[in-house]
């Protein structure tokens, strides 16, 4: 928690947080991470979106077992997926912003509209987006495989009740 100082196991820093700040140290930047939940709405929005407008679009399949067919859907779904996420995270990243911010240890950053004004005010509106490239290249992959999964998982079971 200090820099240089020996590195602490869970317990210790919670006893740490807790002699510190009291029960409300364990609850820093709850707010924004309540506002974190507008990127999963806003991501599976665009999700379905652009899932609906594949299944539109899908060409008849050219083999007699459709497995070029369910290739294509699973690139497709890895795609929309990709997008949805990516779209997602450039509109509701500042939040991780604000979030990080207040849980940095003994800050002039004390609640969510106050930390959002002030970093608005010393460092403007660009800094909202500091790091986002780093969390893109994170996100990205990991929720189009996720969400491609998912729905290959689904295409398998229902296939197997038909």
């Amino acid at each position: 928690i200090v820099r240089g100082s020996k590195p602490m196991n869970a317990l210790q820093c919670a006893r740490y947080v807790y002699q510190m700040e009291g029960v409300r140290g364990f609850y820093r930047g709850l707010t924004a991470s309540y506002a974190g939940i507008s990127e999963t709405i806003i991501c599976f929005a665009i999700y379905e979106s652009l899932k609906k407008h594949l299944k539109e679009v899908q060409l008849p399949s050219s083999s007699p077992n459709g497995t070029e067919r369910s290739s294509t859907n699973f690139f497709g779904l890895m795609f929309a997926a990709a997008v949805s996420k990516g779209c997602a995270s450039c509109i509701a990243y500042p939040h991780e912003v604000i979030r990080t911010r207040l849980r940095e240890e003994g800050t002039k950053y004390k609640a969510f509209i106050q930390t959002a004004r002030l970093v608005a005010r010393e460092e403007g509106y660009l800094a909202f987006y500091r790091g986002l490239f780093a969390q893109l290249i994170r996100q990205i992959p990991n929720t189009a495989i996720v969400l491609s999964t998912y729905e290959l998982i689904v295409y398998l079971l229902e296939d197997r009740a038909k």
